[in-house]
């Protein structure tokens, strides 16, 4: 049973995530990489961190793993929240453009995911990865595949 399952049996995919923000609780890969889930309407998921040393890379900056998990989870929970109670998603496909640098100066990101078109089986999201000063450090556009979930 996933994290969602545990909070939110049932519901769509909007009422999940609500329930799952709300609960407080964190999936691992939140707690890992030290960010948090903050927002969530339909077609819109909203994740924020700040990059410290457990994100660095070797050369002295953020890796770029963290700016694509970041977006990877912004698309990928902006399509959960169109999704029904009988439905799933998995990203087929994640690319990414980044566009500044990342390091523990530039303080709190926030990663900002939309749906720009959803169908039966595929859906489309972008997502922007922003600072405070609303300066873009990284962008994102997915592919994703929408499936029926199992039957337990």
């Amino acid at each position: 049973m996933s994290l969602v399952d545990d909070v939110a049996a049932g519901q769509d995919g909007l009422s999940q995530l609500r329930a799952l923000i709300a609960s407080g609780r964190k999936p691992g890969i939140l707690k890992s990489l030290d960010f948090d889930f903050i927002e969530v309407e339909p077609g819109l998921a909203v994740f924020a961190g700040t990059p410290g040393d457990h994100a660095y890379n070797p050369i002295g900056m953020v890796h770029g793993g963290y700016a694509a998990t970041l977006l990877d989870s912004a698309c990928g929970c902006a399509v959960h929240s169109r999704l029904s109670a009988q439905q799933a998603y998995t990203t087929l496909e994640l690319k990414i453009a980044y566009h500044k640098a990342i390091t523990r100066e530039t303080g709190p990101l926030r990663a900002e995911g939309r749906v720009m078109s959803i169908g039966r089986r595929a859906a489309f999201a972008e997502a922007r990865l922003i600072d405070g000063e609303g300066r873009l450090h990284a962008s994102a556009t997915s592919t994703l595949l929408v499936f029926d979930r199992p039957v337990a």
